[in-house]
């Protein structure tokens, strides 16, 4: 009777791995008819699919700054309020332009409404690129979006609050006694939006240096091996995208460095919970 249960379990368990082998089978030619379907579609139907994602993107951009487009001299006093602090006295803000009155904010603000559409923006891009991938791509995609998001903000209030105000003040500070600071208010737009977007893109090493290694063009041990010529290689990154003083060429850089080992770190922590199921799966054999 014993010996007749053993069959009938060993049985019952070649059953179900034949059903889940079955399953895995059908979803991967699942998967792969999506991308023979893709990769049939003529070029013409792939443009047209990506102009609608396009035209997607500039609606919710041109509603937002619509919204905001009443706001756009309030958004601009927001944004100078960290030079308007710093400067003397008798000093103020100029336009040497007789439009620039009026672009200076509305520049700012179609800026703004790209910012705030950003997770709407990417939210697209990924719709158009999605079918192409792998279900083990997707769940890769899905955090390294999430994060991305939050990094690229994070990278612009950090360059707003902490790094804007010491350039300022180093800035002026450094001034000569017979000159008397008015900053252009197009100058100082310009200024201020190139040092949002490089602490943006600075803010998202962590993902590309993730990225990198899990998909295996660089090992975790290369760069811990080259980490001195990689935190060298952030200060001279630095030192050429920043405003030519130390305070801003210091803010960048360290950030730089601190957040290739908050990636190095993420992949060291992701690897070793994909290596440990396959551990105890050779221990289970």
């Amino acid at each position: 009777m014993n010996l007749f249960k053993r069959k009938k379990n060993r049985q019952e368990k070649i059953a179900d791995a034949d059903l889940e082998k079955t399953t895995e089978t059908a979803s991967n030619e699942k998967s792969g008819d999506i991308l023979s379907s893709l990769a049939d579609m003529p070029i013409t139907e792939h443009l047209i699919e990506l102009r609608s994602h396009l035209i997607k993107i500039c609606v919710a951009v041109l509603v937002i700054f619509l919204a905001l487009a009443g706001f756009s001299r309030e958004l601009y006093n927001f944004l100078s309020d960290p030079l308007v602090a710093q400067l003397p006295a008798n000093s103020t803000m100029i336009a040497t332009d007789i439009t620039s009155n009026f672009m200076a904010p509305i520049r700012l603000t179609v800026f703004v409404a790209a910012f705030f559409a950003m997770p709407y923006i990417l939210y697209q891009i990924w719709s158009f690129v999605a079918p192409g991938l792998y279900k083990k791509e997707k769940k890769i995609a899905i955090p390294v979006l999430m994060s991305s998001i939050f990094l690229f903000y994070a990278g612009v209030a950090f360059s707003y609050f902490i790094v804007l105000k010491g350039v300022l003040k180093f800035f002026i500070m450094f001034a000569p006694q017979n000159v008397l600071p008015m900053t252009d208010i197009d100058s100082y737009l310009s200024f201020a939006l190139k040092l949002f977007m490089v602490f943006g893109l600075t803010f998202e090493i962590p993902v590309v240096t993730l990225l990198l290694i899990l998909v295996g063009i660089v090992s975790i041990q290369t760069l811990e091996d080259k980490r001195r010529y990689i935190i060298v290689g952030c200060f001279a990154v630095s030192a050429v995208v920043t405003p030519p003083d130390g305070v801003s060429m210091l803010l960048l850089a360290i950030p730089m460095w601190l957040l290739f080992e908050l990636g190095l770190l993420l992949a060291k922590i992701l690897i070793k919970e994909k290596s440990s199921p396959d551990l105890a799966a050779v221990d289970k054999e």
